[in-house]
């Protein structure tokens, strides 16, 4: 039973890290998104950044040595992984119940990892439970809240699909197993669970209410990177390549690919575009109706 057990922990970290993988490379494959040119951007110079400004302000800004801010994108990075910042500013009750979900997951994080450390460097004094119950409990809140909120808010009602409700009762679910094996007396602690998954060890005892509670957790970390919910891998290039991309066009030469982009030939049935399939998007985009029209 534990074998299987620890078999199936296996492979689903393999399977979600893989799974990670291959989504960041097919991101970061697709093709050059047009770029959102909104500022402030984070990594623009205090100078400019303070008041919405850009490096485009200087003399002559083209024949001058590109200067970046890393603290500042760090600390905009940062303020949005921490604490949903967009969200708060634009939609502060769909937030509420979001941060409380997200702050539950960083904190199951932070007890796996913290086990993990623990089991390893022989530390007996980390409180894993102090971390681990409230973990669980805000995500199994925040699961809810959501829930509730996509049924009772009609315009996020019509965007909610099935696998939207479905993620939410999985992620309560589990959650709820983990915390009643958490509770539940006379079953091993985390850290020996942990030491066990770390060096193999299969002799360790696990009560079937724990082993379903560990292969539900396993299932959901293999789960999340084949659905919507990577949004973290996808945060990455919609800030960094397209909402925060300000590379002029003379340094960065992976927008030289959109002249290749003009020798396309659209397929859409638009009636605007429908017939136009031998035509390059060159041609169409330079192509002007009304003079044609007036022949």
């Amino acid at each position: 039973m534990t074998t299987l057990l620890f078999a199936f922990v296996y492979i689903s970290l393999a399977v979600s890290l893989i799974a990670c993988v291959v989504r960041a490379i097919r991101y970061a494959r697709l093709p050059v998104n047009l770029r959102w040119e909104l500022y402030p951007v984070p990594h623009q110079a205090p100078s400019h950044a303070s008041h919405g400004g850009s490096y485009f302000e200087d003399l002559d800004w083209w024949t001058k040595p590109e200067k970046s801010n890393r603290l500042g994108e760090w600390k905009a990075t940062a303020t949005e992984i921490l604490f949903l910042h967009g969200m708060y500013r634009h939609n502060r009750r769909l937030w509420r119940w979001s941060y409380a979900f997200h702050l539950g997951l960083y904190l199951l994080i932070a007890t796996g990892l913290g086990a993990v450390a623990a089991s390893a460097l022989d530390l007996q004094s980390v409180p894993l439970r102090l971390i681990g119950i409230p973990g669980c409990i805000l995500v199994m809140a925040g699961s809810a809240g959501l829930f509730v909120h996509r049924i009772t808010d009609r315009e996020l009602r019509i965007y909610s699909t099935p696998a939207d409700y479905f993620n939410l009762c999985f992620f309560f679910l589990t959650c709820a197993s983990l915390l009643g094996s958490a509770m539940a007396a006379g079953v091993p602690g985390l850290r020996a669970i942990a030491r066990a998954l770390v060096t193999f060890d299969t002799n360790i005892s696990v009560p079937s209410t724990q082993a379903t509670a560990i292969a539900l957790a396993a299932l959901m970390i293999a789960y999340i990177p084949m659905t919507h919910m990577a949004h973290f891998i996808g945060k990455y290039f919609m800030y960094h390549a397209i909402r925060w991309g300000d590379q002029p066009a003379i340094r960065d030469r992976s927008l030289a690919v959109i002249s290749s982009y003009l020798t396309f030939k659209p397929t859409w049935s638009a009636p605007h575009i429908n017939g136009e399939a031998e035509s390059s998007w060159a041609e169409i985009v330079t192509r002007n109706p009304a003079k044609e029209q007036s022949k």
